[in-house]
This record gives C-alpha cells, structure tokens and sequence, in this order.
C-alpha cells in the first residue's frame, strides 16, 4: 500500500481514538438506583477520573421511633469514624471517589464508603448492559466482597 494512503488513514484513527474511548468512559455517567429504588446515585467526572454521590433516599428522615432524638430529622453520616463527618446529611454524601478506566465497560482503582458502618472498601464497576451496573465493595482482594446491581 502507498505511503500516500496509510498515512491519511492512521492521521484519522489516531485523531478519533480518544473521543472513542472517552466516549465509552463516560457510558458510567449519570443517576443510578438500588434495584429496590430505595436510593439513587449520581456518578460524574471528578477531573480525570469518576466519583458518585447519593442523590436520592426513599426515606430521608429518621423515622419516629428513633431513639438517638433524631426521630424527623435528615438522616445523617452517624458511623463515620471521624467524629467531625458524623454531622453530614447522607444526601449528597459522596460515595464513590477515584475510578478510573482501563477500558472494556470497567471502572476500577476506586473506592466506596458505605455509612451504615462508616466503612470505606475497594470497589470495582463495571457495566453489565446499557443500564445494569454492577458494584463490587470488598476488602483486600475481590473475592472477599458483595457485588450488587444498580439500574438507570
């Protein structure tokens, strides 16, 4: 083949290579709910890489038999282990922080805090169609974890 003609064609697939791949990136973008829509997520770009936040929860509030006198308020991040973070409200908490990705549908190199025990653990995502998202918290290596999927 002529240089003439490679040339042409490599400038073309050089120059459209990165909006493919950021194009597939940003296919993470966007709200995201618990199979049961009991809470909803955003996730968005947080410079090069991706971080989610809670945007939604069925039950915001404490219910009224609570017995920490917090029946009626805004539920808040009481199982931080930072005693100063334990006053923020769980809507817009941010969950998620520090994926980035390697390509085929996963997100990886991140973590994901869960206030129910104020714990933060490694994650992976990865996409299982175009509005399934798998989510997988562990400790240590990925076999010791949960995975759970979250819907558009």
């Amino acid at each position: 083949m002529p240089l003439r003609i490679i040339t042409p064609v490599l400038l073309v697939v050089v120059l459209l290579a990165p909006r493919a791949y950021g194009a597939d990136a940003d296919a993470i973008l966007g709200l995201w709910s618990t199979m049961d829509r009991e809470a909803q997520f955003e996730i968005y770009k947080c410079g090069a890489e991706y971080c989610g936040k809670i945007c939604y929860l069925k039950e915001p509030n404490y219910p009224s038999t609570e017995k920490q006198g917090l029946a009626g308020l805004p539920k808040i991040d009481l199982e931080n282990p930072d005693p100063l973070l334990r006053r923020r409200p769980l809507l817009g908490l941010p969950l998620l922080e520090g994926f980035r990705y390697p390509g085929d549908n996963k997100w990886e190199g991140g973590t994901i805090y869960n206030p129910e025990d104020g714990i933060k653990y490694r994650c992976r995502l990865w996409l299982d169609g175009e509005n399934q998202l798998k989510v997988r918290g562990y400790v240590g290596f990925s076999l010791l974890g949960r995975t759970e999927t979250w819907i558009r």
